[in-house]
């Protein structure tokens, strides 16, 4: 919770050359990338913990959507994205094998929004920084991963429109429950990604 919210958000991701470590970058895959995801707390051998919870994933790649939840963690839906992006301006969408779809206009800024539940950049920053690990339903139990940046830095996005399938599902989300906040940009992050044991759900 931060100032009495809960946090929810979609992480787009454009991932270059991913393969596993120690392999050439050559033979490494492309994919643009979404991640639905709401911040969590949990117990975990007496420690209080932070992340998370990634209801759903889509992805351009084929291979990510037929391993989804055996080689990659999660389930991946397929997904078609369109992006353009010039002189700091990003327009982003997509539509998934389900119809779920997404689309946003931002352009790059160093005004900050004063109306956020945040009081700043570097807290928001921090609080996204500290939710590195992210956890993802599979069948009955939930696949980890934790994302490891070499050199985090973010940056602030104006944004000028933004829709989601998902976060407007009032079936889910009640009306009037779920208020945009802030957006941020990452350029050419260095980074790996590393499993996580598979937590059982005996519920």
């Amino acid at each position: 919770m931060v100032n009495g919210k809960g946090i929810a958000g979609i992480c787009l991701i454009r991932l270059k050359e991913i393969r596993p470590k120690g392999l050439p970058k050559q033979i490494g895959i492309s994919s643009e990338n979404g991640a639905h995801r709401i911040a969590v707390e949990w117990n975990e051998n007496g420690k209080l913990k932070e992340g998370v919870y990634i209801p759903r994933r889509d992805t351009s790649s084929k291979l990510n959507s037929l391993a989804g939840g055996t080689i990659f963690p999660g389930v991946h839906h397929l997904a078609k994205f369109k992006v353009n992006e010039s002189d700091g301006n990003y327009n982003v969408e997509f539509i998934s094998d389900d119809e779920t779809s997404l689309s946003i206009e931002a352009s790059e800024t160093e005004d900050w929004n004063e109306r956020s539940v945040f009081e700043n950049l570097n807290c928001v920053s921090a609080f996204f920084e500290n939710g590195s690990i992210g956890y993802s339903p599979d069948n009955n139990d939930f696949d980890g991963l934790e994302l490891k940046a070499y050199n985090w830095k973010v940056s602030l996005l104006n944004v000028k429109k933004v829709q989601s399938s998902f976060f407007e599902n009032e079936k889910i989300f009640p009306k009037g429950s779920v208020k945009f906040d802030n957006a941020l940009l990452m350029k050419d992050i260095k980074h790996e990604w590393i499993g996580l044991d598979k937590i059982k759900n005996y519920h």
